[in-house]
């Protein structure tokens, strides 16, 4: 999906107090909650502390 598009920035807040950062890469006209979750599902699927669900809570820019 590298090559499609572009490259977002997806930030989560989560329940220790972090905010875990990941590069999505999506048409510049995806959908934000499409991004959001498909930054969830990668951190849920780590190991780290639980990511907030909520859409509301996450930081989403478009870098390039």
């Amino acid at each position: 999906m590298e090559g499609r598009g572009g490259c977002w920035l997806v930030a989560l807040p989560a329940v220790d107090g972090k905010e875990y950062v990941y590069r999505v890469y999506a048409p510049r006209d995806a959908l934000l909650a499409d991004l959001f979750w498909q930054a969830w599902h990668c951190h849920d699927e780590s190991a780290l502390p639980r990511a907030w669900d909520l859409f509301d809570t996450a930081v989403i820019r478009h870098i390039g």
